[in-house]
């Protein structure tokens, strides 16, 4: 395994174990605090929803680009996304959304220690990041992850 590889895994399985225990650590009633109110009002609850569909969605990604099967159309409209893709998981318990999580990031892991150096270089067309290469996104994975959880964090302390 690659260096680079290697740390891209570690980093992805340290997050998914603090991702994992941020969530076990709250409350019920903490699951309900707003957190996001503009555009669709979201909880916590439904933040955990949307890290499922990111790394569903963002590991269908970057397995099309490095097997050159296409990337995102220009006209992709992230936050129509995100809304439709957390309103079809947000019916599911906190559980059960963590399990599918903790799920999606090991098949993440796994469709990784496939790639080579040259599969990391290749340039599609990310959501946030624009023309990227694959390892920028999955860079962006862990990041985004730790980014709502300060979120989270700001609004339950608050």
């Amino acid at each position: 395994m690659t260096k680079r590889k290697g740390y891209l895994i570690q980093r992805l399985e340290k997050s998914a174990k603090k991702t994992k225990t941020f969530f076990k650590g709250l409350s019920e009633e903490q699951w309900h605090v707003e957190i996001y109110s503009e555009g669709a009002s979201w909880r916590v609850h439904q933040i955990l929803a949307h890290f499922v569909s990111t790394e569903q969605s963002i590991a269908r990604l970057v397995k099309n680009i490095v097997n050159d099967s296409g990337s995102l159309p220009d006209d992709f409209d992230v936050d129509l996304f995100n809304e439709t893709a957390v309103k079809k998981l947000e019916g599911l318990s906190h559980d059960t959304l963590l399990v599918r999580f903790l799920e999606a990031r090991q098949e993440m892991i796994a469709m990784l220690t496939q790639f080579s150096d040259d599969d990391l270089d290749k340039i599609g067309r990310h959501p946030w990041l624009n023309a990227a290469p694959v390892d920028e996104m999955i860079k962006l994975v862990y990041r985004h992850n730790q980014i709502h959880q300060r979120d989270i964090r700001k609004a339950i302390h608050a």
